[in-house]
């Protein structure tokens, strides 16, 4: 942005972000002078430039113009000054305070109410002249327009804004009830008593108690001088009919207080009642809290900070208590780093020991972060000291902490991957559910629901689509599971007496009876900007125990390019029309790419660079998956699922023919690789008894375009899943994936065998890869990153080098195969992380308070 021009600004620096945009520095050559320009993340609507307009109108010495208005920024006078902090000397605070209320006064007199007046909304420039900024909340009295100026309730894709600070809303504000030029007076009388004591008249630990001080409690008037006390009741009274009607009498009410006799005999009944009045409808609304129809939804931006992350799981995490978010930023070397901030503090803190952190989850006493780093399930205490490794988890799939002090989790993301359940001091961990029993995929995102007997948690489909995957709970008494729902993911239940869950990138709700552990009456959508990953099966939110719902806005990916990459870090795009691709298979001579494209069901297509074109070999989209070249690169065979069956397909790779079936089974079937002769294709198969066992099928290639094939051999069978098998170039070893170590890891075994085994991971792998040229051995580390081994042969042994960082760039996963190497082994073709918001500047969650009782109005839970 910097060094650019804008209309005709041309900016030269950046001076803050917060949740409506960025704010830039500008010059104006046409007048030879500096502007600052706020840029909205929205374009803006034509009823907005209408009243940003008519702020522009504005011509008064203490309020910050507004010069020009763009379609999705606003240029106004550029304020070289410093909020004002208080304590201050009373004269110097009620200098500033005149001139303030001579700015509101000039923008009422127009219509105008400014609905965010705080300390960072004023400027005091060097020669003590004040200016209020960022009309940018600023409410047009609608009674000129006939409009109506109650505030915006949830609709059904999107939930009401409270507009403002919480710190200095009006109690009518925290309400959510229409406000008038009044609220800028109570925003004042905030604005001044924080001047005249250096502190806040309403202050919380978190921004619920906050507006419940706003609603309920009085300042502490001892800290105010005499002088002032009397305006600033006026301003502070919290019913707006009894409250200062214009700012204009701010300086009547400045002249001497009166003797305190005469106070006495004039005001003290008045003040009596009113504090009388004061206590009872803070009593009233005591007893009115608990009643879910007297909370209205209120929702604000939570700035975690420029170093935040935006991560493909849980970007932040909230406490039960709902005061505390957890999260993931850069530290100062660069790498991932948990941080936790108080929602009522500006600023997070960093967690020393947690790098490489991801996906955090807090334990029930809100006194322990749980989180994954490096292959391993770990915890730190919330105000930090060392890191206690739990056990691994080689690629986890979420977990949650139970009251009875074990967390139940999914460790790893291969194939047939269950829950388990694991101490939260640590230990070995048990195994809870086996995904492949009911010809399922994974089981992930678990969630403990209250008693600490049952487990919500998504159950995937072997389509690998998780719009069709299933809600199901498990019971921890019995072992059995069942689905409550289905065609949906990352589904949580909320004390509200709803199952909230994702689709189609939107949220959805039905009341859920957590007794009978089964849906009531039909599914409604709430909202339609929280950020999915379908690719992962997850939803970007949480929530607490009070009723406080954080998420990631975004949108569901649409898809993403493919790219070269070698080892220094460097990409050159090879498909830059991004699309839903997976599984990327190079042709033997690294000419020609294979990949799955699609999404809710996906076909084989060959993408010709030379001739920028995409050749689609299948027609089914019945989730058409993993090709695998021949050797001489004319055939691609490839996992198909068809009806309740799976099996191995081949196809001529120019696209001439139809696709023949050499293998179906019932159980899943994912193939690998070709041997270099091309006489066998080894794959794995998913077997209930005994997780997935590696096999190869012979193949007769006598008949050129129509191959017969054998009988499929068994290659290896343990009680631990092995995954993923791919052929050497020489076809003297076999690669694959196994979790015998308790950890996922990369392992070779000659073929046919017998033999050794060779372990060539050593904190956690996927995905091997042999490039051609032989010599190196590729494959993916748990946190995303490419890894490579060399190895050397003698005789019948392999001996495999230390592995290393191949590339210190993480390659995008896209929830299968990420990577295949040129046949040279100087460079990999992945995926491309998609340009989203979310990677862009600093990172926003939205925080919604009071959602339960949103819910139960949005949809009702009946008998």
């Amino acid at each position: 942005m910097m060094g650019e021009t804008v209309g005709n600004y041309h900016i030269t620096a950046k001076l803050g972000e917060g949740g409506m945009g960025e704010v830039y520095r500008a010059h104006d050559p046409r007048l030879n002078r500096d502007v600052a320009i706020k840029f909205s993340k929205d374009q803006f609507s034509e009823r907005f430039e209408r009243e940003a307009r008519a702020v522009a109108a504005l011509n008064h010495p203490n309020i910050c113009q507004l010069y020009d208005v763009g379609p999705n920024y606003l240029v106004m006078e550029y304020v070289d000054g410093e909020p004002p902090k208080g304590p201050l000397p009373l004269e110097t605070a009620l200098n500033y305070a005149r001139q303030i209320a001579d700015g509101l006064e000039a923008a009422h007199e127009k219509g105008i109410t400014h609905r965010d007046l705080k300390p960072a909304n004023i400027k005091i420039k060097p020669d003590g002249k004040v200016k209020v900024l960022d009309f940018g909340l600023a409410l047009l009295n609608r009674d000129r327009e006939g409009a109506d100026d109650s505030t915006l309730t949830m609709g059904a894709t999107q939930a009401g804004t409270i507009l403002g600070t919480p710190a200095y809303m009006s109690p009518e504000q925290a309400r959510g009830k229409a406000v008038d030029k009044r609220a800028d007076i109570w925003a004042f009388g905030v604005v001044l008593y924080e001047m005249l004591t250096g502190q806040r008249p309403f202050q919380g630990e978190d921004v619920a108690e906050t507006l419940a001080a706003v609603i309920n409690k009085e300042p502490s008037w001892e800290r105010v001088p005499a002088k002032v006390q009397r305006l600033l009741k006026r301003c502070l009274e919290k019913d707006p009919h009894k409250r200062l009607r214009d700012i204009t009498g701010v300086g009547l009410l400045l002249e001497e207080a009166p003797q305190q006799g005469m106070a006495l005999r004039h005001r003290g009944l008045p003040w009596v009642l009113a504090g009388a009045l004061a206590v009872a409808l803070a009593a009233a609304l005591i007893l009115l809290w608990p009643q879910p129809v007297e909370r209205p939804l209120m929702r604000f931006s939570a700035d975690l900070g420029p170093d935040a992350v935006a991560g493909p799981v849980i970007t932040a995490a909230i406490s039960p208590d709902g005061r505390r978010l957890a999260f993931v930023a850069r530290g100062a070397s660069g790498r991932a780093q948990l941080a936790t901030q108080l929602l009522s503090q500006p600023k997070a803190t960093l967690l020393a020991g947690t790098e490489n952190a991801s996906a955090p989850f807090f334990s029930p006493d809100r006194q322990w972060i749980g989180f994954f780093a490096d292959g391993k399930m770990k915890k730190i205490s919330v105000e930090g000291g060392a890191a206690v490794t739990l056990c691994d988890a080689p690629a986890s799939r979420g977990a949650a902490w139970g009251e009875d002090g074990y967390i139940i989790a999914s460790l790893s993301a291969g194939l047939g991957i269950g829950l388990s359940r694991v101490s939260a001091a640590g230990g070995t961990p048990q195994t809870l559910t086996k995904p492949g029993e009911k010809a399922e995929a994974s089981h992930r995102w678990p969630q403990i629901l209250p008693g600490g007997q049952t487990v919500l948690f998504t159950g995937n489909a072997p389509s690998g689509n998780y719009e069709d995957a299933r809600i199901e709970v498990l019971s921890l008494k019995t072992g059995q599971w069942k689905a409550v729902l289905s065609g949906g993911y990352f589904g949580r239940y909320l004390l509200s007496g709803h199952l909230v869950y994702t689709h189609g990138g939107t949220l959805f709700a039905v009341p859920f009876d957590p007794d009978k552990l089964e849906v009531r009456g039909s599914p409604a959508p709430l909202l339609e900007d929280v950020a999915v990953n379908p690719l992962l099966g997850i939803g970007q939110f949480d929530f607490s125990s009070n009723g406080t719902f954080v998420y990631l806005s975004g949108t569901s990916l649409q898809g993403w390019p493919v790219v070269w990459l070698d080892g220094s870090g460097k990409t050159q795009s090879l498909l830059a029309k991004p699309g839903q691709y997976y599984t990327p298979r190079l042709s033997p001579d690294g000419s020609r790419l294979a990949l799955a494209v699609g999404s809710g069901g996906s076909d084989i297509f060959v993408y010709d660079p030379q001739r920028e074109a995409m050749t689609r070999l299948t027609f089914t989209t019945q989730d058409n998956l993993l090709p695998v070249w021949t050797p001489d690169g004319r055939h691609i065979a490839f996992r198909f699922r068809l009806g309740g069956g799976f099996g191995i397909g081949w196809v001529r790779a120019d696209g001439a023919g139809e696709p023949q079936k050499l293998l179906e089974s019932k159980n899943d079937v994912r193939t690998f690789s070709f041997s270099p002769d091309g006489r066998r294709l080894s794959y794995f198969e998913t077997n209930p008894q005994t997780g997935n066992d590696l096999w190869t099928l012979p193949m007769d290639l006598s008949d050129g375009d129509h191959p017969k094939p054998g009988k499929p051999e068994l290659f290896l069978r343990t009680r631990f899943d092995e995954l993923q098998p791919v052929f050497s170039p020489d076809g003297r070893w076999i690669a694959y994936t196994s979790d015998a170590s308790g950890t996922t890891e990369v392992y070779v075994q000659p073929f046919p065998g017998p033999g050794g085994k060779w372990q060539i991971s050593t904190s956690g792998g996927l995905y091997p890869v042999w490039p051609r040229n032989g010599g190196e051995l590729f494959y993916e580390s748990v946190d995303n990153h490419i890894m490579v081994t060399d190895y050397i042969v003698k005789g019948d042994s392999f001996l495999p080098g230390k592995p290393r960082l191949w590339s210190q760039r993480q390659i995008f996963d896209s929830g299968s195969v990420h990577m295949d190497a040129a046949p040279d082994g100087k460079r990999v073709v992945v995926f491309q992380a998609p340009e989203t918001a979310e990677n862009k500047g600093n990172v926003h969650v939205t925080v919604l308070l009071n959602f339960f009782d949103e819910l139960r109005r949005r949809v009702p839970r009946g008998k």
